[in-house]
């Protein structure tokens, strides 16, 4: 038997034990689960308590519906669908002012120049001559890590949603190309477009940090 044939048995097993009403089952499914989705749901709205609230909804609705599941998608495609609509709903009652149709771009953080444009093979990529530089090693090592590891974070704080919600999924969780765009029922070329600016606006952050430096 195949790895892939083992773990759909796995999946059908988990699956029948949750329609059971087994307890261990759903608790292990939260385990495995809860921390990435408090992250993708964080991506919709404006706290992390509200993103809590989000992901307690999801449970609930994975008990209510669970047995209505038929296996159409994993249940991990499945249950991460259920939470990015209910983040969704929830993220547009708690920010009126989201405005849905500029979220692709970085808004200023970096000049809209410095990118391929829609008609190019590689949309949204760097030019060819305005590619950032690659950081300098320096003698700080860790102490500077870590510096740019709490600044990069801040700045996906700061990213459009769509944006944000992507490079979490692809950067943060390990998501695939392909399961991000289910998930978010996005094309090929608007996911890497969300994500290289996304990426981008990033990193110009950590450039212009590094440029501060003495």
């Amino acid at each position: 038997m195949t790895v892939m044939a083992r773990t759909a048995s796995d999946e059908e097993d988990l699956v029948a034990a949750l329609k059971d009403g087994d307890l261990s089952a759903f608790t292990s499914l939260v385990d495995r689960h809860a921390p990435a989705m408090l992250r993708v749901a964080q991506g919709y709205v404006p706290s992390r308590e509200i993103a809590e609230e989000v992901v307690q909804e999801t449970w609930i609705a994975l008990l209510k519906g669970i047995a209505s599941f038929e296996g159409r998608s994993s249940l991990r495609t499945w249950l991460f669908t259920v939470l990015i609509n209910i983040a969704k709903r929830r993220g547009m009652r708690e920010r009126r002012d989201a405005d849905m149709t500029v979220m692709a771009f970085t808004g200023g953080t970096v000049d809209p120049s410095r990118f391929r444009d829609g008609d190019d093979p590689y949309p949204g990529h760097w030019r060819p001559d305005e590619a950032p530089s690659p950081f300098p090693d320096t003698p700080e090592g860790s102490v500077l890590g870590k510096e740019l590891m709490g600044l990069a974070r801040q700045e996906l704080d700061r990213l459009p949603e769509r944006q944000r919600v992507v490079v979490t999924m692809r950067d943060m969780l390990g998501l695939d190309s392909a399961e991000v765009r289910e998930l978010l029922d996005i094309s090929v070329a608007n996911q890497r477009v969300l994500l290289h600016r996304g990426r981008a606006a990033i990193r110009q952050a950590l450039e212009d940090y590094l440029k501060e430096m003495p």
